[in-house]
């Protein structure tokens, strides 16, 4: 069976890969096509997969790819063009996510009569997340003005981030026995501990590389491997002392991003393949292991609010944040509406299936409901709305817009 499905994700990655073209200019994303496939031939359909791998597996290999994932989506953050451009992405990180984070709490607590407080704050916080990955055909069009592109890359790249310290302190304040102290723990071992870790194993990775590029020691050949690396030197260091990997990954990715130079660019696009292979086992295990068997056991209060959480909970805070940008009402709609929900929030979910919560199971059920009408929804409307919203206008390679933002960023 081992064979049985390592041969079957090596069709998919094949005829994917050869196909991802075709795929981007319809309306069926990825991730999409990942997760029906894990359903397809995943124990509840044709069971030609062995995925049977336990909470464990499953949490290793979805920490591994959001720790990867964290660390790409923070180094390639360009520090000049976010001083220059910083209005939009700091509205919708600082304004918009707080205020997605208050009506997903709310929310909660108005469906769900037996969730408690922290749980519903919970919930709130493994939803906040957004995907970039489930938005490709928006922010890799460039029919799209570049500032919204930009803009939505960055909130991606870097809410999950945000949300990794918010979820480790609730999961600190339910776990111990005095909140204060159980938040004070929090915060010097799994903040501490993972910053210290990310900075100082990515510090050394980058002078090891900056002396290697100097002497002309690395091969062509192995430049996809040093990014990913170090995002699992850092992720791994830190959980090996105590702290947060996920905050390790990010902080060092931050500043891989800074100090890395002209073989930052080089490297990030080299390890793109890696990150899109765990990207696609994570999904089609996904689709297999958690989604199947949960199919059937929604209720309608699950139902609402997955159906809020893309909506309402999303929206209003994000058309909210943009008032009194020069954005018009249409982008701002569009911009409000892609925030699809995806990766980030699997592994979130997965980090909580091992705590003793009471309403654990509908936090889970709720959270696979929603990715699952994410992937679909955004994945249905992307190219259809870029298409009547802006494809009359298409900019021109390399031009600047009004917002100083250039095709290549």
């Amino acid at each position: 069976m081992i064979y049985q499905t390592l041969g079957l994700l090596a069709v998919l990655a094949l005829v994917y890969s050869a196909t991802s073209g075709w795929f981007e200019r319809r309306p069926i994303n990825g991730a999409l096509v990942y997760m029906m496939f894990g359903l397809l031939f995943g124990n509840l359909g044709l069971g030609w997969l062995n995925l049977d791998i336990g909470n464990e597996g499953l949490r290793l290999i979805a920490e591994i790819t959001l720790g990867v994932v964290l660390f790409c989506d923070a180094a390639e953050a360009d520090f000049e063009v976010l001083e220059r451009n910083l209005r939009i992405p700091e509205r919708l990180l600082g304004i918009g996510l707080p205020l997605t984070l208050g009506l997903g709490f709310g929310a909660a607590l108005l469906l769900f009569d037996q969730m408690s407080y922290l749980e519903a704050a919970i919930l709130a916080t493994i939803l906040a997340p957004t995907d970039a990955a489930l938005g490709k055909a928006v922010i890799s069009d460039h029919s799209v003005p570049a500032r919204i592109r930009t803009s939505l890359n960055v909130e991606s790249g870097l809410n999950d981030g945000i949300c990794v310290p918010v979820l480790l302190a609730l999961l600190a304040l339910a776990a111990a026995e005095g909140a204060e102290s159980g938040f004070f723990h929090f915060m010097v071992t799994e903040v501490g501990i993972g910053v210290f870790c990310g900075v100082v194993f990515t510090f050394a990775a980058c002078k090891l590389l900056d002396v290697a590029s100097e002497n002309g020691w690395m091969d062509n050949a192995w430049r996809q491997l040093p990014v990913v690396s170090t995002a699992l030197g850092c992720f791994a260091l830190a959980q090996l002392l105590g702290g947060s990997g996920f905050i390790a990954a990010f902080c060092g990715g931050l500043l891989f991003g800074r100090i890395a130079g002209a073989q930052k660019q080089p490297m990030l696009e080299s390890a793109e393949a890696t990150g899109d292979t765990l990207a696609m086992i994570t999904w089609v295990i996904f689709g297999a292991a958690v989604v199947g068997p949960a199919l059937g056991s929604f209720s309608w209060q699950v139902f609402v609010y997955a159906l809020l959480s893309l909506t309402v909970v999303r929206m209003l805070p994000v058309m909210l944040s943009l008032l009194g940008t020069s954005l018009s009402f249409n982008e701002k709609l569009f911009m409000a509406w892609f925030g699809p929900r995806g990766l980030a929030s699997i592994v979130f979910v997965v980090i909580v299936l091992g705590e003793n919560f009471p309403e654990i199971e509908t936090i889970v059920i709720t959270v696979l409901l929603t990715i699952l009408f994410s992937v679909i929804a955004h994945g249905v409307t992307a190219n259809p709305w870029v298409g009547a919203l802006f494809a009359s206008r298409p900019e021109v390679a390399g031009e600047t817009n009004r917002s100083g933002y250039n095709d290549r960023h």
